[in-house]
């Protein structure tokens, strides 16, 4: 499994849904889960995003879907990083 960071904006009809709804994004990170990427940490963020998530996905195709799904719907934009662990970087360098 791959490490990914998604850093995420609201978009004004995102701000309006969690206002009303802010339950909304636990409902939104079940569909994540169910599109076989575990959210293995999610922070609300003051500054340049609102929100940035550590995710699991089995490759590049998996977290390109949750991306293109989550950004069609117009509530939000996201920007993901492939990430490695510190141990798996260092490890990298020796071979």
């Amino acid at each position: 499994m791959s490490l990914y960071v998604m850093l995420t904006n609201l978009t004004d009809e995102g701000r309006k849904t969690v206002k009303t709804n802010p339950q909304r994004i636990k409902e939104v990170n079940k569909e994540v889960e169910a599109m076989g990427v575990k959210i293995l940490a999610q922070y609300v963020v003051m500054g340049q995003y609102d929100f940035i998530n550590i995710l699991e996905a089995p490759n590049n195709e998996a977290i390109a879907r949750v991306a293109i799904e989550l950004g069609s719907r117009g509530t939000l934009q996201t920007n993901t990083l492939a990430a490695m662990t510190l141990d798996d970087f260092i490890n990298s360098l020796k071979k």
